[in-house]
């Protein structure tokens, strides 16, 4: 089998330095804060609003990919990421950080359907699921980095250095990227759409049913995921009564399983099950994390806590590469609509359920609520992705 090393890598090195600018402002977020004197948290809302643009950048992107190609739709991705490190990176008010955000959204929708474009005619089936969640290994490598590298940075060169620095190895890229363009870039479809056609279209692949129980997993996934990120620190520290320092190396902990897993999910959808069968058992990983995060108290020993983030890391946050495979692969010749969908309803996921969380626990139903009612969602996605678990593997 010939790998597809080098779109791989080109992938990968998009997705990461993408990622790192969306969760660059985050790691930043007091030090902005302070230097602005506005509360941290509307800093923390730049990421809700990438995700948001993101969503119809997510829809308008397969469209983009057939007229001008794979190569040069993730140059636009990383084009966007430069534009918002240059706006964030010479702001002098929140308004400008949240036009950053809108910039960066304007493409991010675009990573994932790139990658797949260009990945799928190239990758033997009988690797695609590994290959795919390899490439997906961009997303927390991109938060981890932004997390280590950038918070240093501040004492050299203040925020705003910091996130400048950022736009070479962007700026590099977008130039390297242009030399495999002609070569992969090719077959390109000429036909302009209407800008609702083109929105209304990835839509339309909800008539398989296998798309609809796929994609109704794909958004309860990821709404609980960004549920265990966003809450994760402040309720270790909270109710469990940890200090910070810890609380952080069990998120830690959970991202790290989640870059890890992800390939090994993946050769788990290629060899062992379907990728429908591996999705349902994530489904039910998050169900069963999620109860026993619910049950989180001061009796708890941290490496209790510690292994049931290992659960959450390994289910909730090593999903996405096989979610793809499988959108692209159920999508046929419209694979790359079929992933625009995805991402559009993954970004919906994560962007509904984390405040839909909030609000059950401020309201006096306590963490307990919260993390059983998201149990209930991650068995109900297990189920129905268990539904059509039992096609067979076409792609071996």
């Amino acid at each position: 089998m010939r790998m597809p090393v080098w779109p791989l890598l080109a992938t990968l090195a998009v997705q990461t330095l993408a990622t790192m600018s969306l969760y660059s402002l985050p790691a930043l977020a007091p030090e902005v804060a302070r230097d602005l004197n506005v509360n941290g948290a509307l800093v923390g809302g730049f990421v809700a609003t990438a995700y948001g643009v993101g969503i119809i950048s997510a829809l308008l992107s397969p469209a983009l990919i057939r007229r001008h190609g794979g190569v040069r739709a993730t140059q636009m991705v990383l084009l966007a990421a430069l534009g918002m490190q240059i706006i964030a990176g010479t702001a002098h008010g929140v308004l400008a950080l949240w036009v950053s955000g809108v910039v960066l959204g304007l493409a991010y929708g675009a990573a994932a359907p790139a990658s797949t474009h260009l990945l799928a005619p190239k990758t033997p089936p009988a690797v695609f699921n590994t290959i795919m969640s390899l490439r997906q290994i961009g997303v927390p490598l991109g938060g981890v980095l932004a997390a280590l590298i950038l918070p240093p940075l501040v004492g050299l060169l203040g925020w705003r250095g910091a996130l400048l620095s950022e736009t070479v190895p962007v700026a590099a890229l977008i130039l390297l990227m242009e030399i495999p363009r002609k070569s992969w870039d090719s077959g390109l479809d000429p036909i302009r759409y209407k800008l609702t056609e083109t929105l209304v279209r990835p839509f339309r692949l909800l008539a398989d049913p296998r798309i609809r129980r796929l994609s109704v997993g794909a958004f309860i996934y990821s709404g609980i995921q960004l549920c265990f990120v966003s809450f994760m620190t402040v309720h270790l520290t909270g109710v469990v009564h940890l200090d910070l320092i810890t609380a952080g190396r069990i998120l830690a902990l959970y991202q790290i399983a989640g870059s890890v897993s992800r390939p090994i999910w993946g050769w788990i959808a290629d060899r062992y099950l379907t990728p429908a069968a591996t999705l349902a058992v994530h489904g039910a990983g998050m169900a069963a994390a999620a109860l026993l995060t619910g049950q989180f108290g001061p009796v708890w020993p941290t490496w209790g806590v510690a292994a049931v983030a290992l659960i959450a890391g390994c289910t909730a946050g090593g999903y996405t590469g096989v979610a793809y495979a499988e959108y692209a692969h159920l999508g046929g010749s419209r694979g790359t609509e079929a992933s625009g969908l995805g991402t559009a309803l993954m970004f919906s996921g994560g962007m509904l359920m984390p405040p839909a969380f909030a609000a059950s626990v401020t309201a006096g139903g306590g963490y307990g609520l919260g993390y059983t009612t998201a149990a209930v969602f991650a068995a109900l996605g297990a189920v129905l992705l268990a539904l059509g678990s039992g096609r067979a593997k076409e792609r071996k």
